[in-house]
């Protein structure tokens, strides 16, 4: 804990959410109220395995109202690398085109050696993927957009 702690304070980072099992960790800088909070959370079911270096999904991904009309932005909750499908070689979660529905994972961010998978806070239609398999994605970037149906 103290060396993550160090971490993020010699890191640009603002904010950090970790989810397991039994656990939940936020921790926030810079900000009126910084604060680490531990509580106990639900058990999160996996949609498809990922690799043994794996950690349990992460909270879902904000999604806000697009500028693109009808389309809702699908935004990275956190820093990390952007994996389209569950393992190298396997076939994307989604595409353009797919049908997607509340709670369906889209993709995996790779943060500190941990797999996050992110679902899907809407059902719809994914019109647009904005970022490359396999390439670094900042806090709140876009990743795709989705007409919600």
């Amino acid at each position: 804990m103290r060396e993550l702690l160090e971490f993020l304070s010699s890191s640009d980072i603002q904010e950090l959410k970790l989810e397991g099992d039994d656990f939940r960790l936020e921790v926030r800088r810079n900000m009126p109220a910084p604060q680490a909070v531990m509580l106990p959370a639900p058990p999160a079911a996996m949609a498809a395995e990922v690799p043994a270096a794996a950690a349990p999904a992460a909270a879902p991904p904000p999604a806000a109202a697009a500028s693109r009309g009808d389309l809702v932005e699908v935004k990275a909750p956190m820093v990390g690398t952007f994996y389209r499908s569950p393992a190298p070689g396997e076939a994307p979660f989604v595409e353009v085109g797919s049908k997607i529905s509340n709670g369906q994972a889209v993709c995996i961010l790779e943060a500190m050696k941990l797999m996050n998978e992110l679902e899907a806070e809407i059902s719809g239609e994914v019109v647009e993927i904005l970022v490359e398999n396999g390439t670094p994605v900042e806090y709140n970037q876009v990743l795709m957009l989705v007409r919600p149906s």
